[in-house]
C-alpha cells in the first residue's frame, strides 16, 4: 500500500478568502497542515495542490512540495484527481483538508486501516469523532455523519441530523463530527473522476454526497481526539491556543 497525501488549497474561499495563508502561531495554516501530514508514517509523500501563485510561494518558502493545478476545479476532490493522474504509482490517495491543522495522526492511520478491514467494499475511508457539545452539533460549519452498524456512512449533512420528532433528547448524539479527511483507492478514484455534481452535493456543499449518490461506500474510522477546523476567521484564535 503506497499512499500519496494531497492537500488541496485554494485562495478564494467564500467564507474565508486567503484561508490557507492565514497566520497561526507565526506560520501560514497550510504549513501546519503540511508538516502534520508529513509526520504520518503511512503517507509516503505529501504535496500541496493549488492554482494560486501566492500559496505556491508560501509552500516553497517553508520547504514544502507544491503542485500547480487548473483553476476551474469545482471541489478539492477534482484537484486530487488531477494530481493523482500525475502520480499513477500510488495505490491510495489521501485528501487532507487544508483547514484541519490539528488533524490527529492516528485518525489518518485508522482511516487507512479500513481498506484492510473491508477489502472488497471500502472505496473511500474517512474519520469522525463524537460531538463535544450540542452547540457544535447545531453548528452548520461542522459536518455531521450518521453510520450503519458496520461504520459505513449513511449520510453527511451540515444540518443537525437526525431530526428529533419529540423535541429534546438525552444521551450521546447519534451523529458524529466529520473530520477533513478522505482516502480513496486508486480504482475508486478513477471511477469517480468524471461523475457529475448531483443535487444533494449542491444543496449541502459536500462533495462526498456525490459518491454516496452513485453507490460508492464510504467507511468511517471513529477516533477519540477532536480536531477543531478553521471555517471562519474567529476559529484561528482557538486553534492557535491549542497549538501553543
Amino acid at each position: 500500500m503506497r499512499v500519496l497525501g494531497v492537500i488541496p488549497a485554494r485562495y478564494g474561499s467564500t467564507r474565508f478568502p486567503g484561508k490557507p495563508l492565514a497566520t497561526i502561531a507565526g506560520k501560514p495554516m497550510v504549513e501546519h497542515v503540511y508538516r502534520n501530514a508529513c509526520s504520518v508514517k503511512v503517507l509516503e509523500r505529501v504535496v500541496v495542490a493549488t492554482d494560486d501563485e501566492r500559496i505556491a510561494v508560501a509552500v516553497k518558502n517553508f520547504g514544502g512540495e507544491c503542485i500547480m493545478t487548473r483553476a476551474d476545479h469545482p471541489s478539492g476532490f477534482d484537484r486530487v484527481v488531477e494530481v493523482a493522474a500525475r502520480f499513477p504509482d500510488y495505490t491510495h490517495y489521501a485528501n487532507i483538508q487544508g483547514d484541519e491543522p490539528l488533524l490527529p495522526k492516528e485518525n489518518i492511520t485508522g482511516a487507512l486501516s479500513l481498506f484492510t478491514e473491508h477489502p472488497a467494499n471500502c472505496h473511500i475511508a474517512t474519520a469522525a469523532v463524537p460531538f463535544q457539545s450540542i452547540t457544535d452539533f447545531t453548528n452548520e460549519n461542522m459536518v455531521k455523519v450518521v453510520l450503519a452498524c458496520d461504520h459505513r456512512a449513511l449520510y453527511f449533512s451540515r444540518a443537525a441530523i437526525p431530526f428529533y420528532r419529540r423535541g429534546s433528547f438525552s444521551g450521546p448524539v447519534p451523529a458524529l463530527k466529520h473530520q477533513g479527511l478522505y482516502i480513496y483507492s486508486r480504482e475508486a478514484l478513477h471511477k469517480m473522476a468524471h461523475l457529475p455534481v448531483v443535487p444533494l452535493e449542491e444543496a449541502e456543499g459536500l462533495e462526498q454526497l456525490r459518491f454516496l449518490y452513485h453507490g460508492f461506500n464510504i467507511y468511517v474510522f471513529v477516533g477519540e481526539k477532536d480536531s477543531p477546523g478553521v471555517d471562519v476567521p474567529e476559529d484561528l484564535i482557538r486553534v492557535e491556543k491549542l497549538l501553543r
